[in-house]
């Protein structure tokens, strides 16, 4: 009988406090509590004070290698993802917390393409780990129109959407 317990860990890529990537992080979040999907949210704010008291082992051992799937939100920082994120791959054992995992990939900015191009490269550096992404890749845009400053949807097709995208990346 296969395994049917999967463990996700969103991360929420931006070391930003108060960040409108925190606030998808957590609609995603819940989404997968509507759902019962053992899950875990991991905000990159945290990241420096991991560094900083040498903890790094604990955060692999509680985030990524218990994690089957991720869920990655990124913001778009001059073309690409945050470098923040980028430290995360860097500073972490490849093959236990990333080789052969899943990924869903959702980009966000202020501008008209919703982080393409940082889907897009961020889509190669987990490849290049190991890590299957999942082909619906969702770009929102304009994410300052789509949310106000509390995180609540404006426009009620986005997050239809990203249902969707969730129950797909599940079947994934």
């Amino acid at each position: 009988m296969p395994n049917t317990f999967i463990m996700i860990t969103i991360i929420s890529g931006t070391n930003r406090p108060g960040s409108k990537t925190r606030q998808i992080a957590a609609h995603y979040q819940g989404i997968l509590n509507e759902k019962g999907i053992a899950h875990q949210l991991l905000s990159l704010e945290m990241l420096d004070a991991v560094i900083r008291n040498d903890t790094v082992r604990e955060l692999e051992d509680v985030f990524l290698k218990p994690a089957d799937k991720f869920i990655f939100i990124i913001p778009e920082y001059n073309g690409s993802f945050p470098g923040v994120l980028k430290l995360l791959f860097d500073i972490t054992d490849i093959k236990s917390a990333w080789h052969y995992k899943k990924a869903l990939l959702t980009g966000i900015a202020d501008g008209r393409a919703g982080n393409l191009r940082g889907l897009d490269h961020l889509t190669n550096v987990l490849n290049y780990l190991k890590v299957n992404v999942y082909f619906n890749k969702l770009p929102i845009s304009r994410i300052n129109q789509e949310t106000d400053e509390q995180g609540n949807w404006l426009n009620t097709v986005t997050p239809v959407v990203i249902a969707d995208q969730v129950e797909g990346f599940l079947d994934f």
